[in-house]
């Protein structure tokens, strides 16, 4: 399987010639950055085909978040995913069948070292202020978090599969309960995520993002 085949819902398909366009090569897992993020949970009812081998394991809540990576091996870039929960496992792990950045190292690095189905993205506003917006071939979708309350120390980890074994990346930092307003349109973000307010975090700190196995 190439990087191009890797399995996403149709607004993370990777056109031949971004594909063609990317590094042949970047730096493998572990990933360690340094992260600013809005994340939210949402209940929504599973993208996923019924030829997936993630459709039956697919539980009715979806995990949301736009992320600034403000450092990492392939330098700045922002980024914006959705994943479905899964069951099946004694923690919480999601599969991410949509992912976009503003990187073509960061596209080749997702799609050849964890699966992930990395696309191309255009980003504008700022999630340091709460409010951003990504924009793909087709798609787009819109963030306005409020945050409410103290800060306070987070440290965890958020587990993916993509059909290679279990990744794991592990934020330390600091986060703030926040409501999070998405707006999201697509042939299939549409359906999938809508329009609504969902109870989320506004989040900064190291994140370091480990190989699957």
């Amino acid at each position: 399987m190439t990087i191009t085949d890797v399995p996403c819902i149709p607004e993370s398909r990777l056109p031949g010639e971004l594909a063609a366009a990317l590094p042949t090569s970047t730096p493998a897992a572990p990933w360690s950055c340094r992260v600013r993020a809005v994340l939210w949970v949402q209940r929504a009812a599973s993208p996923l085909p019924s030829s997936s081998p993630f459709a039956a394991r697919s539980r009715p809540w979806a995990l949301g978040g736009f992320v600034d990576y403000l450092e990492s091996p392939v330098g700045p870039y922002r980024e914006v995913l959705v994943g479905q929960l899964l069951s099946g496992s004694g923690l919480p792990v999601v599969h991410i069948p949509f992912i976009a950045v503003d990187s073509l190292p960061s596209v080749h690095g997702g799609r050849a070292h964890w699966r992930l189905p990395k696309a191309w993205a255009a980003f504008r506003g700022d999630i340091g202020t709460g409010a951003a917006h990504a924009d793909g071939d087709g798609w787009s979708i819109s963030v306005r978090a409020t945050p409410g309350g103290l800060r306070f120390p987070v440290v965890g980890p958020l587990r993916h599969d993509q059909g290679v074994g279990v990744a794991t990346s592990s934020l330390r930092g600091t986060a703030r309960l926040a409501r999070v307003q998405v707006e999201a349109s697509g042939v299939t973000l549409n359906g999938w995520l809508g329009g609504g307010r969902h109870l989320g975090l506004v989040a900064e700190g190291r994140m370091v993002v480990g190989a699957p196995g």
